[in-house]
């Protein structure tokens, strides 16, 4: 199917170029006109009536509603915010940003201004307040996000149940019998952020159909709260052998924190994170991770989000696959002896 962002790369210009052309909203030179209107005839496009009258009123803007709320990483987040941003462009589309955590307020009121013409949702919990008033509003959303219901939505995500999942098969495969998670800050979990609730469901189901003894303490990204999270993992009659992190701002004090308890990585404990690969490149040592997608899911966000108006179908529910990418936090492990460090027997 042709649409026009077909029709914008043909004729070499923006689509908010095109969308001119069509509706006679601005003035267009006759040049760039003729080699719009030359690339629809040999592309055969033939404009959606319900995209050809939205048009005559679009803003060629978008919103981004990323609420910078407690416990948010805000350097991931601003890799999405980037990805969103440059693939917008690509769209002829702006961007406003919307960091007020207002809620259904904000949104409603950006909603009602008809400033824009639709919006992009990032932060999602699983009981998100504002998804009763995206199902109503005029303009098209897609939400970054899974929340519990997603009927009537336009969502898209890494998997993160399979994330979670996909670290603890990665671990016991190589025989380890009691994982430690070390998961987001309390705050998240508060909201239930979806994000963070289904990466901790995934990991506890695997856990559980593996036969698994786990842990899952959250934690902040400051170093103290490291060490506290990742002692209290280590205190317990279980020997932990292995540990998941699911927390960006936590893993550059994880391997110092296993360090001063007296066991290294990847000989004692091994570990897997849940972040960008950059950062996991960036641990010493280079931890295996789940890679986090975030320039990849801005950019799709986008692409969703353009092709709803565009007046086009798109899919209301996209999952990632997660992949995971072994590194030298958990080299060897496989074919290895686990020590497992068993705690003196009490005497009388």
């Amino acid at each position: 199917m042709i649409t026009i962002v077909d029709v914008a790369r043909h004729a070499g210009v923006a689509t908010s170029t095109v969308s001119y052309v069509l509706t006679g909203k601005r003035p267009i030179s006759a040049a760039t006109r003729s080699r719009v209107l030359e690339s629809i005839r040999v592309l055969g496009y033939h404009p959606h009536v319900g995209a050809r009258s939205s048009a005559i009123s679009r803003t060629n803007v978008v919103a981004l509603a990323v609420p910078l709320r407690d416990g948010l990483h805000v350097p991931v987040v601003m890799r999405v915010v980037s990805a969103v941003v440059t693939a917008a462009r690509h769209h002829g589309l702006n961007v406003l940003l919307m960091t007020a955590d207002r809620g259904v307020d904000g949104l409603r009121t950006v909603a009602g201004s008809a400033q824009v013409d639709g919006f992009l949702v990032l932060d999602v919990e699983m009981n998100d307040e504002r998804v009763p008033l995206l199902r109503q509003l005029a303009q098209p959303s897609v939400l970054v996000g899974r929340p519990a219901v997603t009927a009537g939505l336009t969502c898209l995500d890494l998997d993160f149940e399979a994330a979670g999942a996909a670290c603890v098969d990665h671990l016991a495969g190589a025989g380890h019998r009691h994982i430690g998670f070390l998961g987001a800050p309390t705050a998240v979990y508060q909201r239930n952020t979806a994000f963070a609730h289904r990466t901790m469901v995934g990991f506890s189901a695997a856990a559980m159909r593996r036969g698994i003894t786990s842990t899952i303490v959250p934690t902040a990204g400051d170093h103290q709260s490291v060490f506290k999270a990742v002692q209290a993992l280590f205190r317990g009659p279980q020997a932990t052998t292995a540990l998941v992190v699911h927390n960006e701002a936590a893993l550059g004090w994880v391997t110092a924190a296993l360090r001063a308890l007296g066991r290294k990585v990847p000989e004692d404990v091994a570990v897997v994170a849940i972040c960008p690969d950059e950062l996991a490149e960036q641990t010493s040592p280079p931890f295996t991770s789940v890679r986090l997608p975030a320039e990849e899911l801005g950019r799709r966000a986008v692409e969703l989000l353009a092709g709803k108006l565009d007046g086009r179908a798109v899919e209301p529910l996209t999952l990632l696959a997660p992949k995971l990418v072994e590194r030298a936090s958990t080299a060897g492990v496989h074919s290895r002896t686990l020590i497992r460090r068993v705690p003196p027997a009490a005497t009388a």
